[in-house]
């Protein structure tokens, strides 16, 4: 169609202009906050021409049917006229858009909801021409419903516009609808509060500002284009009236009140029930069920007094000193029954100013009434009071009613008693029926709106940080295109995630990309920094899979890398959502949860979010958590990585961690000597003391929660039976996802000068004579199994030795005698490689022995190693590769200090 042309332009010129891509980066111009401005007022202006379009078709078309009754008999022509435009209009709503039929509110809310339910420019179109058609030929309808329809359709159709997420998309349709009630009464305020009180049921779910200018600006339009309030001016007040609210006045208050209640409550039912048999026992065609009613409701009018020709004319009348007890009488039951009969034939028109006129009629008749006995309140106040509790009966909205009124009025004197009536009807409403007339005809349709529905669908539901894959594998992007093929060739992966030298995000490349470098003829030495995508969409560890999916979706991409902060934490992929909604569909879930009764954090300090990642300290012990720190802050300042320094309180499995009293004062002296330390040494520290029942668990949530890169822990060299290092050092280098480096004090010249300072009654200074330690490290021994460029222990190795003075670095390869000749080639360029990198001396040896740890061990020994650095795998730390425990026997039979590094567990 030719608007969908003209959409499409539009599209092209926003992604143009206001979102350049690059690659398939989104970059916008305007700001967040500029660009809901501009969405929310392009809606509201939107949304109030069409409202002043409504408003004008339906008086020139009554105004015609108006005029044409004066020339000829009312009785032939008010029936023909609701005849023809009934069926005109119920031709237009079955063959166009059936989801026009009735007010237009329930299907905004149930859209609201999540439900599939059509909101577009035909909507909007179709709902238009099918309200002018039935409130201009004479039904007893509204146009005020519609424009909430009208409005939304709209707003979801400007946002097809625009790259928006779906929760956004909503926010959008709630400003659209606030803007079209909005435009249709006049009244801004009332737009907004009725799409959280009656739409959405929450403010949660709606940012307010964009509903707010949304609704303004629509009803700003209306007012200069459509004139003032249809209904209401306060001229229509005896102004010599400025008392406050009499204690006699409240019985009668409260009597409408109830009346109001009640009769709504009918009104509802009977809207429902003719709609039922309409639908199941006359079995009419939608045309003829639409023609019949406005032929009836011709005849009924015709008979009645020439007032009632005219709407408008009649809206004013009521609540004047004109109006009677008999008119008053006679426009009640008029407007009830014809209005429960034109709604329950599926008509298009609102409830909204049929509410009000039965409202108004029903409190001029309580007014009447009071006058005459007590004589205190002119009727007019009880008639305007009655549109309010009517309303709210009928809408289930009491702030939007009585807000709705007081915008229209603008008198004070409104205020309480609406206050009463609206509360007094909604008690006396819900205490008979629960749900409102919108949700009754939702029930109707069959669309439940429970609170599951009404909060999110299942992916709303589920966040990136639950699904996304970790750690992420990522490639330099001083690499070589050559070297990119090799890692795609060796991997099952389609992209990579592109970081810098200091491992922050600049880039991904995938398969596309290396297609497309055959295309630029680039050679195999260009860097990956030349053809990767620079600037990669990511998401947030926060963000649900509904967002994801529109983005992977709408940029046709395949997988986005989450990032929490500045720091890169996983990636996830299409086929990671594909594998949700089938474990959703079979009812199976394998979503990442907190264990049954985890840890509970009741301490905690945050410094800024300004490195790469995190490194996590577990601290017990006083006496080694100083040289612990000093060894986790030069890994930290190597990699860019902020502290996150853990104090675990072990409680006993019968007590709740989140419900025991614990005594943190220990624990927080300790963090506090770390944060000394971490500040001296600027380094960013972020502490915390959990309370738990276990401290492998509590250490592992800990990783989860807070996205570490790098555990960094002690050993005592303890070790439990069926064990390697022990339960937790085992549990954490089987489980955890990242990287794990354990140390294993040796007894080196700290622990003699340890001694030394206890005999002469000395003050030990860990600080210091920890620091001493590290001075002492300088014959450091590497034996490798993997490749040496590649292992975890040599990228360890320049943080660690930078605490030494002049060190001398070892790298052995051991081999069992099966192997006739060690690679000792890649050994000489790993030595090579670091000898250029550390500015000090490295050597590389191998050495054959039936027994590794025994052939570690002599070699510490035989060269006076202070330190022996050893790598670890997954599957029971090189057990399953050689014979014995091998870091259990090399930790044993060396006294020096020996670190355990661990490499990131890639899933």
């Amino acid at each position: 169609m030719w608007y969908q042309h003209i959409r499409e332009e539009a599209r092209t010129y926003l992604k143009t202009f206001v979102y350049p891509y690059t690659g398939f980066v989104t970059k916008p111009l305007l700001r967040p906050k500029l660009l809901a401005v501009f969405e929310a007022s392009l809606i509201g202006i939107t949304s109030g021409l069409a409202a002043v379009t409504l408003k004008e078709g339906v008086g020139w078309l009554g105004s015609l049917r108006i005029a044409a009754s004066l020339k000829f008999p009312p009785w032939l022509l008010l029936p023909i006229f609701g005849l023809m435009g009934g069926f005109v209009t119920g031709v237009l709503v079955k063959r166009l858009a059936p989801e026009t039929g009735g007010s237009g509110v329930p299907q905004v809310k149930a859209a609201l909801a999540g439900m599939r339910v059509p909101l577009n420019y035909q909507i909007a179109i179709v709902k238009m021409l099918t309200t002018i058609l039935t409130v201009g030929s004479g039904l007893t309808l509204g146009r005020q419903g519609p424009t909430v329809q009208i409005g939304a359709s709209l707003a979801a159709w400007i946002s097809h516009w625009l790259p928006t997420s779906p929760s956004y998309r909503r926010q959008l349709i709630a400003c659209g609808a606030a803007a079209g009630l909005a435009a249709g009464f006049n009244a801004p305020i009332a737009g907004v509060l009725f799409v959280v009180e009656d739409l959405m049921h929450d403010i949660s779910g709606i940012t307010l500002g964009p509903a707010i200018i949304a609704s303004f600006v629509g009803a700003v339009t209306s007012q200069i284009l459509g004139g003032k309030s249809l209904y209401f001016s306060s001229d229509r007040l005896d102004t010599s009236i400025t008392g406050f609210l009499d204690l006699k006045e409240i019985p009668f208050y409260i009597v409408l009140g109830v009346l109001a209640g009640l009769l709504g409550t009918v009104f509802s039912r009977g809207i429902i029930a003719t709609s039922i048999f309409n639908q199941r026992k006359l079995k009419l065609k939608l045309p003829w069920r639409i023609a019949i009613t406005g032929l009836i409701s011709g005849l009924i009018i015709a008979f009645l007094p020439e007032s009632f020709h005219n709407y408008t004319g009649l809206r004013k009348l009521l609540g004047t000193s004109e109006a009677n007890l008999k008119l008053s009488c006679i426009a009640f039951l008029a407007h009830f029954i014809l209005t429960i009969f034109a709604a329950g034939s599926g008509a298009p028109g609102g409830l909204f100013a049929p509410s009000l006129i039965i409202g108004s009629a029903l409190g001029q008749i309580v007014g009447i009434w009071q006058n005459n006995l007590v004589g205190i309140e002119q009727p007019t106040i009880f008639a305007l009071a009655g549109m309010g509790a009517f309303f709210c009966a009928v809408s289930r909205a009491p702030i939007t009613a009585v807000v709705v009124i007081f915008e229209q009025t603008q008198d004070f004197r409104l205020v309480l008693p609406l206050m009463i009536v609206s509360i007094v009807a909604l008690l006396v409403a819900e205490k008979i029926d629960r749900k409102s007339l919108s949700d009754l005809v939702l029930d109707l349709k069959g669309l439940q709106l429970n609170k599951e529905i009404s909060t999110n669908d299942y992916l709303s539901n589920i966040r990136a940080d639950q699904v996304m894959h970790t750690p992420v594998e990522t490639l330099d992007s001083k690499l070589t295109l050559d070297e990119v093929k090799q890692k795609f060739s060796n991997s099952h992966h389609r992209g990579f995630p592109v970081v810098d030298s200091q491992g922050l995000l600049v880039g991904i490349v995938t398969q596309t990309d290396l297609a497309y470098t055959r295309k630029r003829h680039l050679r195999g030495d260009n860097l990956l920094k030349d053809f990767m995508t620079l600037h990669p969409m990511t998401v947030k560890t926060r963000d649900n899979l509904s967002e994801v999916l529109n983005l992977l979706h709408r940029y046709k991409i395949s997988r986005l890398p989450v990032m929490e902060g500045r720091h890169l934490v996983g990636i996830i992929t299409d086929t990671d959502i594909i594998k949700i909604e089938s474990e959703e569909l079979t009812g199976k879930t394998n979503l990442k949860t907190n264990p049954p009764e985890p840890s509970y954090v009741v301490y905690q300090t945050r410094a800024p979010q300004i490195g790469n990642g995190r490194l996590l300290v577990p601290l017990s012990n006083p006496r080694t958590a100083p040289a612990l720190l000093r060894l986790a802050a030069v890994i930290a300042r190597q990699r860019n990585y902020e502290l996150e320094c853990l104090q675990i309180v072990i409680v006993p499995r019968q007590n709740s961690p989140a419900e025991t009293v614990v005594d943190t004062t220990e624990s927080r002296r300790l963090l506090a000597m770390a944060e000394r330390i971490a500040t001296d040494l600027q380094i960013p520290i972020h502490t915390q003391v959990r309370v738990g029942h276990d401290i492998a668990a509590a250490i592992l949530e800990t990783v989860k929660e807070r996205h570490i890169s790098l555990i960094l822990m002690g050993w005592k060299g303890d070790i439990a039976p069926g064990r390697i290092f022990g339960s937790i050092v085992d549990t954490l280098m089987q489980k955890a996802i990242c990287e794990v480096v354990v140390v294993k004090w040796g007894a080196d010249k700290f622990r003699e000068k340890e001694k030394l300072a206890g005999v002469a009654n000395e003050k030990f200074n860990p600080d210091s004579d920890y620091m001493y330690s590290f001075l002492g490290w300088r014959q450091w021994l590497v034996p490798l199994r993997d490749i040496p460029t590649q292992a975890a222990a040599v990228k360890l190795l320049p943080a660690l030795v930078s605490l030494s003075v002049k060190p001398k670095i070892i790298l052995c390869q051991v081999c069992t005698q099966s192997v006739v000749a060690p690679n000792i080639q890649e050994m000489q360029q790993a030595a090579r490689m670091l000898k250029h990198r550390l500015h000090t001396e490295v050597m590389a040896t191998s050495i054959c022995s039936n027994s590794v740890s025994d052939a570690v061990v002599d070699l510490a020994d035989a060269h006076h190693s202070d330190v022996v650095v050893i790598g670890a795998s997954k599957e029971g730390f090189l057990r399953q590769a050689i014979n014995g425990n091998i870091p259990e026997a090399i930790a044993r039979g060396c006294n020096c200090t020996v670190i355990l590094v661990r490499a990131a567990n890639n899933q």
